[in-house]
């Protein structure tokens, strides 16, 4: 019987990449990582940084940019269903984005804003999450968000590099801002959907990855009965 299941494009970087059978436990059945704790300064200025581009000139963020605006703040985006040919299983696309540009074209950009120094091999990770934001808005479930044509794809990253403080109750943390390009390619990104669904086909989970903590870690605890 096909099962459809639900796949986040956040999912589809770091926990993709890491462990295959931590993948398949969340998404075939429910069972998730402990979640990480991430420093909640990342989180405000990432949401300080989507405010203050909102509604500004593409100008703004890259010189590399067709001209338009930033349209459109955090939106879910949710995709038709999604089948690959020889594949049971068939799943949807469901995720918030950080930012739409409407190009002066009539096309728009998906964004998605960082608070680190991006990594030239994480560009490519970071890839499938934004082209799965791309065909959820050009395949979209009924009634759903649907923009079209996506033609531009990016990450705008600041990167800290000094604090000031001018006074004694005001600081300023000050860094430069990188533009970094994903090209579109919906082949790559369907045939990475079609190796996705194939491990999700397995009637169990896959074997753990060798480095992954958190299998190790299950491991030793069924080991001492805990």
């Amino acid at each position: 019987m096909s099962q459809l299941y639900k796949l986040s494009p956040s999912d589809f970087a770091f926990l993709w990449q890491e462990c295959k059978r931590c993948f398949y436990l969340k998404i075939v059945e429910g069972f998730n990582r402990p979640a990480m704790a991430f420093p909640s300064i990342f989180g405000v200025i990432d949401i300080e940084m989507r405010k203050h581009f909102m509604s500004q000139r593409t100008s703004a963020l890259s010189p590399d940019l067709p001209p338009g605006t930033v349209a459109y703040g955090e939106k879910w985006v949710q995709s038709a269903p999604i089948s690959r040919p020889g594949r049971s299983a068939t799943a949807y696309i469901k995720g918030k984005l950080d930012a739409v540009i409407q190009f002066d074209d009539g096309s728009y950009g998906v964004i998605d804003f960082k608070t680190s120094d991006i990594k030239t091999a994480h560009v490519q990770l970071y890839s499938r999450q934004l082209r799965a934001y791309a065909y959820a808005l050009e395949n979209p479930g009924a009634s759903l968000l649907a923009l079209s044509p996506v033609s531009s794809l990016g990450l705008l990253a600041f990167t800290p590099e000094h604090f000031s403080s001018e006074e004694a109750s005001r600081s300023l943390l000050t860094g430069s801002l990188r533009w970094f390009p994903i090209s579109r390619n919906d082949e790559s990104f369907l045939s990475f959907i079609d190796e996705v669904l194939g491990v999700l086909d397995l009637p169990e989970a896959p074997p753990p990855d060798p480095k992954c903590v958190w299998c190790q870690y299950r491991a030793e605890s069924r080991q001492n009965g805990l």
